[in-house]
């Protein structure tokens, strides 16, 4: 695949081809907030012990579609039935654990960039999720919420009214 950007002068990220992106349940989290604390807290102990600082998530799965998430894809986060935020796809790293199976390694960047909040139900492992189906980012959106509490936010998104 051609990683070049549309166009000879191309300068913005939108004029990239369109990013496939990921979906996945993010087990555990009660928030986006407890979210960002988990992240922190493993950094953190990588850092301590002196290993490379980055976040990987450990999947079963090895996308098929690795180059077009790589164009700038992210892995979309769906916290108690909602998605609420998404981490930039640094690399996929393919691996075979202890036991001999194949694994891959999502390296995600670390910061979290909230997402209009967007239903989904339960689903097992990841899924692909189209550019167009993605919900828009919070700072993309007018009259989003941003002073009202995450859980009264999450719940008038989900009635349509933000």
């Amino acid at each position: 695949m051609d990683l070049e950007p549309l166009g000879s002068a191309a300068q913005n990220a939108h004029e990239w081809p369109m990013s496939l992106h990921l979906i996945k349940l993010c087990v555990g989290a009660d928030s986006v907030e407890d979210h960002e604390a988990w992240i922190a807290a493993i950094l953190a102990a990588k850092r301590a012990r002196g290993e490379p600082v980055e976040q990987t998530h450990t999947t079963r799965m090895v996308p098929k579609r690795a180059e077009e998430l790589l164009l700038g894809g992210s892995l979309y986060w769906v916290v108690k039935g909602q998605v609420l935020s998404r981490q930039k796809l640094v690399d996929i790293r393919p691996f075979k654990d202890e036991m001999g199976i194949n694994r891959c390694h999502l390296v995600l960047d670390p910061e979290l960039i909230r997402t209009r909040p967007q239903p989904r139900r339960p689903f097992q492992g990841w899924r692909y999720l189209k550019p167009e189906d993605a919900p828009a980012d919070w700072d993309k959106v007018r009259g989003n919420g941003d002073d009202l509490p995450p859980e009264m936010r999450s719940d008038l998104a989900e009635l349509g009214l933000l």
